[in-house]
């Protein structure tokens, strides 16, 4: 598959970490469109920087990418963190940097997105938003993690996330305990 994997600026770089160390490691073609304040959460959160996967990157700014338009054939975005200004626009088709284009190519073409927005709680024009990009199409999946499989690390908690967005996107993971087998 070709996945274009969306980095925003809101708080959780861990979750965008975790998801590319596992796509890491599969035959995917990976393009990454990551948010210049999402480098420098990555950094203060992580003390990590997203320039260390082999991986091209795409400014907020490069509408040049070939999945910022609808003849390329892509497969998948997944925004991950996805803040809720970028949810916001997303859901409005509000195309004013190269994610949030991305975003509305994906629904316009019927392409799977998966928006892991990591926030809490939510207001009233944020759970809107969530019903129109539903609607739309889009998988609206919130970084809450599970428990029932005890986890004892963050990066665990995290995992519990991260198994549900593979899910979605068709990738076989074994990241946690599935209901019923623990």
């Amino acid at each position: 598959m070709k996945i274009v994997i969306g980095i925003s600026g809101a708080s959780g770089a861990i979750y965008a970490k975790q998801l590319l160390d596992v796509l890491a490691k599969t035959p995917h073609e990976i393009s990454l469109v990551i948010s210049e304040n999402a480098h420098l959460i990555a950094k203060e959160e992580l003390g990590f920087a997203y320039t260390q996967y082999d991986r091209p990157i795409f400014g907020s700014r490069d509408f040049s990418a070939p999945f910022a338009s609808g003849s390329a054939k892509y497969d998948q975005l997944v925004v991950i963190p996805c803040s809720m200004g970028t949810f916001g626009r997303i859901a409005h088709g509000f195309s004013d940097d190269l994610l949030t284009r991305t975003a509305d190519v994906f629904l316009k073409e019927k392409r799977k997105i998966v928006l892991v927005p990591r926030e809490t709680p939510w207001s009233l024009i944020h759970i809107e938003n969530a019903r129109l990009l539903t609607l739309a199409g889009a998988v609206v999946l919130p970084a809450i993690p599970s428990f029932y499989s005890k986890p004892k690390t963050i990066e665990e908690a995290v995992d519990t996330v991260i198994a549900r967005v593979l899910d979605h996107m068709g990738i076989e993971n074994r990241l946690r305990e599935r209901w019923g087998s623990v």
